[in-house]
């Protein structure tokens, strides 16, 4: 689940913001049936206010951490589950990108050794995190506005109420004939979904996507994702003052290698979101320090 998230939902989402643009359309708000109709916002107009927004949020969401668990499921043909793996991240913000401590497996904290190897690999992140741009995609996987430029079109925007708050929705597809280049772009073809954007903050609340096609990696020789395989994420709002993950879920079937059917299914949940600050009377000794709750 830790990877689709980063592929799919924070990578994904930017790559529409300059997507071709659905033909503006007009609903009433929810609850002003018969009042005047509020014309909807143009869809590449308001998802670049969306990564605008963000980038404002930034610094603010750097200001916070929470928790990640992580839960996969292997399932047999009969739909039985097998086997079950559960993983605890402490999640925060380096520079803009989202970055995981893993800090129990099971159930249980990692060893030493495990925690010396996370560690090494975090550093490693946070490295890298402080010297990338927050527009630019800290992994190799992740899929960018320029890779996916002209793979998607968005259609049917419309209004709705969504957790009590008005919300602009919208479905996107892969453009069948579009040119690609490398695979996320070759990916972007094989998906179709919906955006739910929060119309007061400009925020992606929720976002579903499926494969409506088979996708191979290494013409299938290395790995088949197979059509229907599907995810959906969730963000809210968090203290009133930035939007952060709330969870999500996942069913994927793949075959690995020519003969290994792999089915899964993973959960995630976020939650336990916590607001520090860091005392710097010497630099040496800064700290990071969580505020008490009123």
């Amino acid at each position: 689940m830790r990877s689709l998230r980063s592929f799919l939902f924070a990578g994904f989402v930017s790559s529409l913001l300059l997507a071709e643009p659905a033909q503006t359309q007009t609903q009433p708000p929810a609850g002003q049936a018969g009042q005047a109709a509020a014309a909807l916002p143009e869809i590449r107009q308001l998802m670049r206010e969306v990564q605008e927004h963000q980038k404002q949020l930034e610094k603010v969401r750097e200001n916070y951490t929470y928790s990640s668990l992580q839960t996969t499921q292997d399932i047999d043909s009969n739909g039985q589950v097998k086997k079950t793996e559960a993983e605890e991240f402490e999640e925060f913000y380096v520079n803009g990108h989202p970055i995981g401590r893993r800090v129990k497996k099971d159930g249980q904290p990692l060893d030493d050794h495990e925690q010396q190897k996370e560690t090494e690999r975090v550093t490693k992140l946070v490295e890298k995190a402080q010297n990338t741009p927050s527009d630019q995609p800290l992994g190799e996987h992740t899929i960018t506005v320029s890779q996916v430029l002209e793979m998607m079109d968005v259609r049917n925007p419309r209004r709705v109420t969504f957790r009590g708050r008005a919300t602009i929705v919208f479905d996107f597809i892969g453009r069948k004939d579009a040119k690609t280049h490398g695979l996320a772009q070759d990916v972007s073809k094989t998906l179709q979904g919906t955006i739910w954007v929060d119309e007061a903050d400009r925020q992606i609340a929720h976002l579903e996507v499926r494969f409506i096609d088979n996708f191979d990696v290494g013409a299938g020789l290395f790995a088949r994702i197979e059509k229907g395989s599907s995810f959906y994420f969730d963000q809210a709002l968090v203290n009133g003052e930035v939007w952060l993950p709330v969870g999500g879920e996942g069913t994927v079937q793949a075959r690995v290698l020519l003969f290994k059917t792999v089915r899964q299914h993973g959960t995630e949940r976020d939650y336990d979101y916590k607001r520090f600050h860091v005392e710097t009377e010497q630099q040496k000794d800064a700290k990071v320090v969580v505020e008490k709750k009123p």
